[in-house]
C-alpha cells in the first residue's frame, strides 16, 4: 500500500506547472493499482471542479483542468474499462455543466500558465 501512495504522490517541491506535466508523463509508466488510483481521485475531481469548484476558479479554469485531467488518463486507458466509462460519462457531464454555467462576464479567460496550455495541447 505504501509504494503505490508514492507512486501517486506527487513532488510537492515541483512548480505546479512541472508537477502537472509530469502527471501527464508519467501516467503510462505507473503501476496497474496507481493507475486505478489515478483515474479514481480525477473521476472525483472532475465532478467538484464543474460542480462544487474552489470559488477562484473561473470558467477558463475549469475548463482547462478537465482538459488537463483528459490528459493524464488518456496514458493509461486500458487498466479498468469500468472506471474508463465512469471518467468518460463524468466527463461528458463535467463538460456540459461547465457549459451551462458559462463564464462570468468580468472573468478573464486567461488564468492558467502557457506552459500548461502548451503541455495540454502535446497531450490531447
Amino acid at each position: 500500500m505504501r509504494s503505490l501512495v508514492e507512486e501517486v504522490t506527487d513532488d510537492k517541491s515541483l512548480p505546479k506547472p512541472e508537477r502537472k506535466r509530469l502527471q501527464i508523463e508519467h501516467a503510462p509508466h505507473l503501476s496497474r493499482g496507481a493507475q486505478q488510483i489515478k483515474l479514481a481521485d480525477k473521476i472525483s475531481n472532475i465532478h467538484d471542479v464543474a460542480f462544487v469548484p474552489p470559488a477562484h476558479w473561473d470558467h477558463q479554469r475549469r475548463v482547462d483542468y478537465l482538459a488537463w485531467a483528459d490528459a493524464v488518463v488518456a496514458g493509461f486507458r486500458g487498466c479498468n474499462v469500468k472506471l474508463e466509462k465512469t471518467f468518460d460519462a463524468g466527463m461528458s457531464t463535467a463538460r456540459a455543466e461547465i457549459k451551462r454555467r458559462g463564464p462570468k462576464p468580468a472573468e478573464s479567460q486567461n488564468t492558467i500558465t502557457e506552459t500548461v496550455i502548451v503541455i495540454v495541447e502535446r497531450h490531447t
